[in-house]
């Protein structure tokens, strides 16, 4: 069975992705602590303009406001109950943005980590955290998603998790790990790891990448190692603009528009496919990424002293699949999607 994506992977040889939802969401006057996934109903025109943002720039696929949506997420604001509609709401502003776009344009219904621990390690058996991704999958599906989008996962039991669900949704997804550590994720996943996991499962993503993470650099040492294992899915890169600083009480990223211009051309050569951003990255930044990559022709693959020349040095010495990275041994920590 072919779908949206699918199709239009076929007629093209990279896509542009979205940039960061929580960015731009509080630009437009959320406050921290609150849950973006209220806002589908609460602000809907605001949720409108998040998408539109991201079309208006040039992308061919956007991710939905539901990063949190999923009832272990919402019922830190009491609105457990609420997941199925917040998430259907979600997709369908998505679509009523995607279908006026003029062109093709991919919704793809974020779902986020619960923020629990998987069993063994923690709380979170397998079956709770696929009836929690199933019950998201759901609204998404019913709200008119083209595909799911699994992001920022760390470890692999959640990430089968979710795949599982949305085989029970009856959807495609893609999916994404962030690898923010040495070369691996909070969990102690490595590209290489991730890249044999992916084809273990019984309904495999449409498209496997890495999102979030450190910085730009590290993102694409990542796609490298995809790569390296061999792997023949479409590759997804969607890294940070630049690295966080605080001013004045807010986190900024020094990303520049020029900056991910080059980090967007640097990731198609890499091998990956879809491309985008992910916390700090603007409309701004995804105009200048789509000109790079209409304008600048392919490359060969970029080596690693080619992608700190571009972007900046690596936050380590390693890449995750020399051994010399963290194992699971690992804490917890809730993240978002900036």
């Amino acid at each position: 069975m072919t779908h949206a994506l699918d199709e239009l992977l076929l007629t093209r040889d990279w896509l542009l992705a979205d940039g960061a939802t929580g960015t731009t969401l509080f630009n437009m006057g959320l406050q921290s602590g609150d849950a973006p996934e209220l806002w589908n109903e609460e602000h809907p025109d605001r949720i409108a303009a998040l998408y539109q943002g991201a079309v208006d720039a040039g992308s061919d696929l956007f991710l939905t406001n539901s990063f949190g949506g999923t009832r272990a997420r919402l019922k830190l604001h009491n609105a457990q109950d609420r997941a199925y509609e917040l998430n259907k709401r979600a997709a369908e502003i998505g679509r009523d943005v995607a279908d006026a776009a003029g062109r093709t344009v991919i919704v793809a219904g974020s779902m986020g980590p619960t923020g629990e621990i998987m069993a063994p390690m923690g709380p979170l058996t397998h079956e709770a955290a696929v009836e929690m991704f199933h019950e998201q999958a759901e609204g998404l599906r019913d709200g008119g998603a083209d595909v799911l989008w699994v992001e920022t996962i760390s470890a692999p039991e959640e990430y089968a998790a979710a795949a599982q669900a949305a085989a029970m949704a009856g959807m495609p997804y893609c999916g994404t790990m962030s690898f923010d550590t040495a070369g691996r994720t909070m969990m102690g996943m490595t590209s290489a790891a991730m890249s044999e996991m992916v084809e273990t499962l019984d309904h495999a993503p449409l498209a496997y990448g890495a999102n979030c993470g450190v910085g730009a650099s590290d993102l694409l040492r990542t796609v490298l190692g995809f790569r390296a294992a061999g792997s023949q899915r479409p590759i997804i890169a969607k890294g940070n603009a630049g690295i966080p600083k605080y001013v004045d009480g807010h986190i900024h990223y020094d990303g520049t528009p020029e900056l991910m211009a080059r980090y967007a051309v640097l990731a198609r050569d890499s091998g990956a496919t879809i491309i985008g951003g992910c916390c700090g990255t603007t409309p701004d930044h995804l105009r200048a990424m789509r000109q790079a990559l209409e304008d600048t022709p392919r490359g060969a693959a970029p080596t690693l002293d080619q992608i700190t020349e571009a972007l900046g040095g690596f936050s380590s010495d390693s890449d995750g699949t020399d051994g010399l990275g963290p194992t699971r041994e690992r804490t917890s920590r809730r993240r978002g999607r900036g």
